[in-house]
Order: C-alpha cells, then structure tokens, then sequence
C-alpha cells in the first residue's frame, strides 16, 4: 500500500477558461472534425493578426511543426545545427531524423536561454541553423544571435514552446527567425490537450510547407480552386490536429488577456512571496532582462545543490504539493553521447539541471494554494 500522501496543489491542473465546451460541440455539428476545418482556420488568423506573422499553420504537436522546419530549410545528411542542450528532445531529434548532426551549445547562467557569447566559436562550414530556445518564456538575445547569423549565412528557427506573447525588445517571440514552433499541450498557457502551431515567417516557405503538412500533397492548392484535382508532389506526414482540438484551443485564445493575467499574478506572487528567502538560502529565482517581457510561462528556482533540490522536492511532496525537476543535459543523454558529447562540454547546463525546481504553476492556481507552497517552503530545513 502507498504511503504517499494525496496531491493538494497540483503542478498542472488542465482548465477551461471559455466556450471551450460550446465549441467542440458546434465542430461536431458542422460535420467537419478532421483537420483544417473552421476552428482551425480561425485559430491560424487569430495568432497570424496577433503576432503579425505571414502565415500560421496548426499542427498536432510543437513536436510535428519542429519536425518540419528541416524539412523546409533543407536540411541534408552531414548538416550541423546548433542547439542548447539544456532543452526538450524534441528541438534535437526533429534535425537528426534528417541526418543533421547536433552541435550542443551551453546556456546562460541568468536566464538559461542559449549563450550566444559561445555561438560564433561552433560555427563550421557545415552548420546550416541555429535553432534559439526562449526557455520560461523569457526571450534569447535575440540581436546577437541574429546578427551572427546573418554574418554566416545561417538560418535561425525558434522553439518558442514556452513563449506564445513574449516579447524581446518590443518584438514578439516566434516572429525573430525563419521559422518558429509554438507547443499548445496541457503544461503550456494555452492548452488543447495535444498541439502546436508553425510559424511561417518567410511568406516563400508557406506553400511547401502546406503540402509537407498535408502528406506531401498539393491538397490545399486543391480546395483553393488552384488545381482541378490533387497529387503526391512532395516528402510529407499528416500534421493535421483536428477540428475538436482547434475548437477547444481557439476559446482559450480568445482569453488570452485573462489567461495572461492569471499568470502574471501566478508568477509575481511566488516572486514577491520568495525573494527574501531566496536571498538568504542562495536560491537563485528567475532572471527577466528589463528589455523582455515575458510569457509567465513557469516559476523555477535553482537550489544550491543536488541534494537541496531533491530535498525541496520530497518535503512539498509530503505535504501534498506536486513540484518538478526539467531538462537532464542533452549532450549527455545516451544520444547525446553518440554524437560525442563528453561531461564539462556545457558546465552551466549541467549544473542547472541539478538544481532546478518548478513550482505548480496553471491557469486555475488560488492565491490560497500558492499561500500554502510559498508557507511549505519556509518550512524547509537548509
């Protein structure tokens, strides 16, 4: 029999926020639930009007609209890419699955976004992308990275997983490189359960990357009236999310400002709650540079060790608050250590990893349930 006491303060809670309900059912009533339907469409102009990006297309996961991105950048057998390797597999795996060899870049000791004082020194005759990844919702430098990038002739494509409404210096992340990937799963401030979104910012990628989107296809040129009938003209997969799921997504865009806002007071309670306990015990809280404005994705601390992490975690646990470690170093995961990656190779990332704890954190979060984790982590014994 489990000894474990029962969770009280969830670290993700799914919610509704709107006509979620409503509009799942008046998707099921049109007759059309499979992808590109009227939900869809409504959620690709939504983000397309609201970042002011050429085209959006939905996919059935952040992981699938990666996916593409080499797809479109032509990416070949031999290519390197340059990635954090404190990140989700998904950024990697999408440029390996086409041959490319992952070059694992360390992050900043601030705010745990790719180091771009590193950058310049792994860029080789074969790096063809550098793929940024705004962790927490807290912008990359942006800038640099640009210019580096423009300095190689190397593309840049964003994993803006967490970042949907930040901002980098006025500028909305997700709209910086030639592509961007957004994640709508149940963690994320915007949630259908399962998907995600590809931005399209070179207005010249948009049609190929409707037809790798439909199988390979020339099936949106079809329903446009462009061609009489449709074929297989290029490689593909069904990246599609149905119609249900855009009904659902599309009431949690339409409260966006709401669900911003939650958030906001979500992560600036823990902020104001913490800061001075945190000073006292060396606990290093998130880092958002004036110049940022971020997407109150999540609230982490960095523990002073190891064993204070996992000790931080235990004592929340016993008290019925789920709390969570993230990402192990990806260049020292077992693919990682195929592609050479070695211990030392990213010191920052390492160590981060060790010491990093997120709080529960959702769009249904009560003042009162953070009241009680902010009271359980004065408690805890350093």
């Amino acid at each position: 029999m489990s000894t474990q006491p029962p969770i009280l303060v969830d670290f993700n809670c799914p919610v509704t926020v709107g006509n979620e309900m409503d509009y799942m059912k008046q998707a099921i009533a049109s007759g059309k639930i499979s992808g590109d339907g009227s939900f869809t469409k409504k959620c690709s102009q939504f983000l397309e009007e609201a970042l002011g990006v050429p085209k959006v297309l939905l996919t059935t996961s952040c992981t699938h609209a990666l996916d593409m991105m080499p797809i479109l950048l032509g990416i070949r057998p031999g290519d390197e890419v340059i990635i954090p390797s404190f990140t989700f597999a998904s950024t990697v795996n999408a440029f390996v699955l086409r041959g490319a060899r992952p070059v694992f870049l360390d992050v900043r000791p601030d705010t745990l976004n790719l180091d771009e004082s590193l950058l310049e020194r792994k860029i080789t005759p074969q790096t063809k992308a550098i793929a940024p990844v705004h962790y927490a919702g807290i912008g990359c430098e942006m800038d640099a990275i640009l210019d580096i990038a423009r300095l190689y002739n190397i593309a840049v494509v964003e994993d803006n997983a967490h970042g949907l409404f930040g901002k980098y210096k006025g500028k909305y992340l997700g709209t910086f490189g030639t592509l961007a990937a957004q994640s709508f799963h149940e963690t994320k401030n915007f949630s259908c359960g399962e998907g995600g979104a590809l931005l399209i910012n070179d207005p010249a990628l948009v049609e190929r990357a409707e037809i790798i989107r439909e199988k390979g296809t020339n099936r949106s040129r079809f329903f446009r009236g462009q061609v009489d009938k449709y074929t297989w003209v290029d490689i593909g997969s069904s990246y599609l999310p149905s119609d249900i799921l855009a009904a659902f997504l599309y009431a949690q865009l339409e409260n966006r400002e709401k669900i911003q806002s939650h958030r906001k007071r979500v992560w600036s309670f823990y902020l104001k709650n913490l800061k001075d306990w945190a000073l006292a015990h060396d606990v290093q809280l998130p880092h958002v540079p004036e110049y940022c404005d971020q997407a109150y994705h999540m609230f982490f601390m960095l523990l002073p060790t190891l064993e204070h992490r996992q000790g931080l975690i235990a004592h929340l646990r016993q008290r019925g608050i789920d709390s969570v470690f993230h990402y192990l170093p990806l260049h020292l995961s077992d693919m990682g250590l195929r592609f050479g990656g070695q211990t030392g190779d990213c010191p920052v990332t390492e160590r981060v990893s060790d010491q990093l704890l997120r709080l529960p954190f959702h769009n249904a979060l009560t003042e009162a349930e953070q009241q009680k984790v902010v009271d359980t982590i004065l408690e805890f014994d350093f």
